[in-house]
């Protein structure tokens, strides 16, 4: 497993948490938890992304693999979006253009 720099994992939780809310529920309610009704990545690793999912009012942990090697903070961009296309094939929503 390979750890990244605070201030990479910073930008990018930062980035999807302001930018990509949507889509980290999405990714949570598709790999973690489906009856999640809010989430917010909170980490990354070369293995894992993790969110925190809020389910009845509750918060638990969701770490979900990645589809592809995570090496460096443009791989982590690649699987982000991979991981996002795939939610959208198997909860059947369209993916949005960002």
């Amino acid at each position: 497993m390979t750890s990244f720099d605070a201030a990479v994992v910073a930008a990018v939780t930062g980035h999807m948490n302001g930018d990509h809310a949507d889509d980290n529920l999405l990714i949570v309610r598709a790999f973690a938890e489906p009856a999640a009704n809010a989430a917010r990545m909170t980490g990354l690793d070369s293995e894992f992304g993790e969110w925190v999912a809020e389910v009845d009012g509750s918060e638990q942990v969701a770490r979900v693999p990645w589809l592809g090697p995570v090496t460096d903070r443009a791989s982590i961009r690649t699987e982000v979006v991979a991981l996002y296309k795939a939610a959208c094939d198997k909860l059947g929503v369209t993916p949005s253009e960002h």
